[in-house]
């Protein structure tokens, strides 16, 4: 299949790598002629460490990289059965990107974005032919990441939704559905990870190192919240906050938090800066956590809850399948278990009256049970009966 990609950055290279291992043809396109150049001498090393590991022979390294041809104009991907952009969050940019695409292609070809939290219907609006427009959300790093979000659009031709989905398994990536909705499946099941963990610092229940320990110890998460923040860097984790709280016509479940803005107006971005929630410095000193058992259990219960209700939310609102959400959450973020499954083994009941605490505590809507959880609990049903 001929596949075109526009943007070659970290994402867009990383698609291209596991097309191109996939026997496509694949013209990777940017409007940057030296981010191109880039990118296609980052993709020979790629291949070539991956032979030398002995994931591949050096003969298909040679023959996957040859199936990506790196192209300088936008024109040089007319040919293409599908194409798949990956730049800049930005939906007027993108808009006028397929505005040009749908000029040049075929009737046929599929348009597709990478995009991880924007409307696909705005999207797909921007073209005469919305019916061939749709998600298509590879996750970072793309070759090593399993889950792809397929998201259609509410003009998306329905055919379009299973050739698509078995197109992403011939990749031999596992793909789930999600409704177009701010965050789809994984940017909003995630985000009391991130926003819970801040609310227990912000009321100085425990500091950082202990929240992150509390979650990597007993959740079995790889890592912790704050230290995930700081690997994705605030600049991008608190604009997809903002963005779906936004989005979502502010409901306060999905409230920034000032000390994470406070953090990104500063520039201290994480990782990527030399500093965040942690100091990345040479020499700095990093805290130890707490030890006390009761606390850590305390805050590892209290985020999980929050997750695993965002999630039952999630089905509620037919995000997706139950399946899809747990595969999204387990394959897209590595998270241990999948939430809902996590959900029957805690007990919908013992949920429940965890999430009913929290809002008699606070009477705060963050904090409401999702409908869900109250029927299953009251049908003595689980999530995967």
């Amino acid at each position: 299949m001929k596949i075109g990609i526009v943007g070659s950055g970290a994402m867009g290279s990383g698609i291209a790598q596991v097309i191109a291992s996939a026997g496509n043809q694949v013209s990777l396109y940017d409007s940057n002629p030296l981010a191109l150049e880039k990118a296609g001498a980052n993709l020979e090393a790629t291949f070539q460490k991956l032979a030398q590991k002995g994931k591949m022979s050096y003969e298909e390294a040679g023959i996957y990289f040859n199936n990506i041809r790196l192209v300088n104009e936008l024109k040089d991907l007319a040919n293409s059965e599908l194409i798949i952009e990956a730049i800049i969050e930005d939906l007027e940019i993108k808009k006028e990107l397929f505005q040009k695409l749908e000029a040049l292609v075929s009737q046929d070809c599929i348009l597709a974005s990478n995009t991880s939290s924007l409307s696909m219907a705005s999207i797909a609006a921007s073209c005469q032919n919305p019916r061939r427009v749709i998600g298509i959300h590879f996750f970072n790093p793309a070759p090593l990441m399993a889950l792809v979000e397929i998201i259609p659009a509410v003009q998306t031709d329905s055919d379009l939704v299973l050739k698509t989905k078995e197109l992403v398994e011939t990749w031999k990536k596992l793909p789930a559905i999600a409704k177009d909705t701010p965050g789809f499946i994984v940017n909003r099941v995630a985000r009391p990870f991130y926003g819970e963990a801040i609310r227990i610092l912000e009321e100085g229940v425990a500091d950082c190192a202990t929240i992150d320990f509390a979650m990597t110890s007993l959740g079995g998460f790889r890592m912790g919240p704050f230290q995930l923040m700081d690997f994705i860097g605030h600049d991008v984790n608190y604009r997809v906050t903002e963005s779906v709280f936004k989005e979502f016509f502010y409901d306060p479940k999905f409230k920034p938090s000032f000390t994470q803005k406070r953090l990104f107006e500063a520039g201290f971005y994480g990782r990527k800066s030399g500093r965040g929630f942690y100091d990345y410095s040479e020499n700095a000193i990093q805290p130890q956590p707490t030890t006390d058992s009761a606390l850590l259990e305390s805050i590892f219960k209290r985020i999980l809850v929050m997750l695993m209700n965002e999630a039952a939310d999630a089905y509620y609102l037919n995000i997706a399948s139950v399946k899809d959400i747990d595969i999204a959450m387990t394959k897209g973020v590595n998270y241990p278990k999948g939430l809902l499954a996590w959900a029957d083994e805690f007990g919908l009941e013992n949920l429940e009256k965890e999430l009913d605490a929290l809002y008699n505590l606070y009477h705060e809507d963050r904090y409401r049970c999702s409908p869900v959880i109250r029927r299953l609990v009251k049908e003595n049903k689980n999530f995967y009966n």
